[in-house]
């Protein structure tokens, strides 16, 4: 998910061959509706991370509390690994 409008937004997509779908999402509707938060002080949208599954579960959701506070790339894959092992 982006703040970018539709057409920049699916260009980068295309241009960095992202392996997953991805959301332009200028007005927000979407983060406002999962909560992510806004910090002024921090000068915008905080990180948040969430994982859900092909039922629409939210299966994982990691809100961070400054632009630093995200989740290592081996700790993702190893929760939709779990998830696929899963089903």
């Amino acid at each position: 998910m982006g703040p970018e409008e539709k057409e920049p937004f699916a260009e980068y997509w295309d241009d960095n061959q992202m392996p997953f779908i991805g959301i332009p999402d200028p007005e927000h509707r979407v983060a406002d509706l999962y909560g992510q938060k806004v910090s002024v002080v921090k000068l915008g949208r905080m990180p948040a991370q969430m994982i859900i599954d092909k039922q629409g579960v939210l299966r994982y959701v990691h809100y961070g509390n400054s632009m630093k506070d995200i989740p290592g790339n081996e700790e993702i894959l190893r929760l939709i690994d779990q998830m696929q092992a899963e089903s």
